[in-house]
């Protein structure tokens, strides 16, 4: 089979397209949050989803030691709000309207919707981190706007045609 490649690796997984979400908590009183697009619906009954935080992550800790995280699906006009949760040494809820959820995760003013979650466990898993959270909240909060995606490297909508 030869040497493993790993560019082609990440070319191949490109193809593959998802979409972006922020991930947010609250420690002592303190929001902290990151952009992703490794997450993933889980498990119906129990309600659970999955989230992959890079190990590298300088959020994620602050999430995981709040014992809670809110996903927060971004909408294709959100790429701003994207832009800055993908930065790290920054104030990210400095100019953003938020509100608590039940966990006390910040839930983003004009997502789409949004995943609020207990932290269930975690797995390690390579450079990234498993994530488990069983939801405790859901709501859609926008109707008839297309998601922010991520597709090779880019940002983006796309729309859905008639068969």
């Amino acid at each position: 089979m030869g040497d493993f490649d790993p560019g082609l690796f990440r070319a191949t997984l490109s193809r593959f397209c998802t979409g972006v979400v922020v991930a947010t908590g609250c420690l002592d009183g303190v929001p902290a949050g990151f952009a992703a697009q490794s997450f993933s619906s889980l498990s119906l009954d129990p309600p659970l989803v999955a989230l992959f935080p890079a190990k590298s992550s300088t959020s994620w800790p602050r999430l995981r030691d709040s014992g809670s995280f809110c996903i927060n699906i971004l909408s294709a006009s959100q790429k701003p709000v994207c832009d800055v949760f993908a930065k790290t040494g920054i104030d990210k809820f400095a100019e953003l309207d938020w509100h608590a959820g039940v966990t006390g995760s910040p839930v983003l003013e004009g997502v789409l919707a949004y995943v609020d979650c207990d932290l269930e466990v975690e797995h390690d898993a390579g450079d990234h981190t498993i994530a488990v959270g069983r939801v405790r909240d859901v709501r859609t909060l926008v109707d008839g706007v297309l998601p922010l995606l991520f597709f090779q490297g880019s940002y983006g909508a796309f729309s859905a045609t008639a068969n």
